[in-house]
């Protein structure tokens, strides 16, 4: 009696075991499904993300490709360096045959003063100035007994007109006192009068009285560096290099050809290097504008075909004098 019915029980459990084996498998593969399409979208997702990167690095590969970098000049030898500076210099004489000083004057005085006005200002502004000064006081003795005042009205144009009417003043009397009223024609002598230093003495000593020297102004210390003939910032260890590289008999003319340059080619912020007769012998190349119609429309002065600085320019000029200085607008 008590066997029969266990029998139906134990058949139950086991229906009842299966069922729940199979709703497991089920559950199971359910959950497989539903997480086959996210690994799907997922992998969806990752394939266009790599594709994209590749891509982007492509790309950027291809955006810097133009950009490389020129092969490294090789190293010059002192020996190529100085052969290479001579040749420049020979280049620029044929390219300005006409270079000179590009301050007005008629005498070592003259020449003196304007070179000490000319700091901190144009040639062109000093020598737009200069022929009333040299009217009202034309030897030091006339200048040293000027009122500072009336100096500083004359000198006004040119700029730091206090400080410029002291050094004038003060070179003026020592001039007067010390000299005989007569420029020295020794180095060691002008730079011992107030406002004048080495650049002052060699422009007045080459221009003058025809003694060599090499003027480094800030045209003449840039082209210097640019060309490969100096490191140096300092214009004492800038001209001593420079005056090593060339004879002694080339300094004068020299600094005027630099400086020719510097102020109507090799600019400053913008040099013309695509119009620069040089440029094939400049370790620079390529500072400045390289296309040749843009780099034609920097030029400055005659090669730019505008006038020159000199009111008075030499005779072989093949530019335009300088327009004397506009009289003041009367007040209304």
């Amino acid at each position: 009696m008590n066997a029969t019915p266990e029998k139906p029980a134990a058949a139950e459990k086991a229906v009842t075991k299966k069922a729940t084996a199979k709703k497991a498998v089920a559950k199971k593969a359910t959950a497989a499904a539903e997480q086959a399409p996210a690994k799907k979208t997922a992998a969806g997702k990752t394939a266009p993300a790599k594709k994209a990167a590749v891509k982007k690095t492509a790309k950027t590969a291809a955006g810097k490709a133009p950009a490389k970098k020129a092969p490294a000049r090789k190293p010059e030898s002192r020996v190529a360096m100085v052969r290479r500076a001579r040749r420049i210099n020979r280049e620029l004489a044929e390219l300005y045959p006409y270079a000179h000083p590009e301050l007005d004057f008629a005498n070592p005085f003259e020449l003196l003063v304007a070179t000490v006005l000319s700091a901190q200002t144009t040639d062109l502004r000093v020598n737009q100035t200069t022929p009333h000064l040299f009217a009202v006081c034309p030897t030091p003795e006339d200048m040293a007994a000027m009122p500072p005042e009336k100096l500083e009205e004359l000198i006004r144009p040119t700029g730091f007109f206090r400080a410029k009417t002291k050094s004038l003043l003060g070179l003026s009397a020592a001039l007067r006192d010390r000299f005989g009223g007569e420029v020295p024609g020794r180095l060691e002598d002008l730079v011992t009068l107030p406002g004048v230093g080495r650049k002052t003495a060699n422009v007045v000593l080459g221009n003058a009285f025809g003694v060599p020297g090499i003027t480094v102004d800030t045209h003449f210390g840039r082209l210097a560096r640019r060309f490969g003939w100096t490191t140096a910032e300092d214009a004492e260890k800038v001209e001593a290099d420079v005056a090593e590289i060339f004879p002694k008999s080339e300094w004068t003319m020299l600094s005027h050809r630099v400086v020719f340059h510097g102020r109507r080619v090799c600019h400053s912020r913008k040099p013309a290097c695509g119009a620069c007769a040089i440029a094939p012998l400049c370790p620079a190349y390529g500072e400045g504008e390289t296309d040749p119609e843009k780099a034609k429309k920097l030029l400055k002065y005659e090669l730019g075909g505008q006038p020159g600085q000199r009111l008075k320019p030499p005779a072989d000029y093949p530019g335009r004098p300088a327009p004397p200085m506009a009289p003041p607008v009367a007040a209304s």
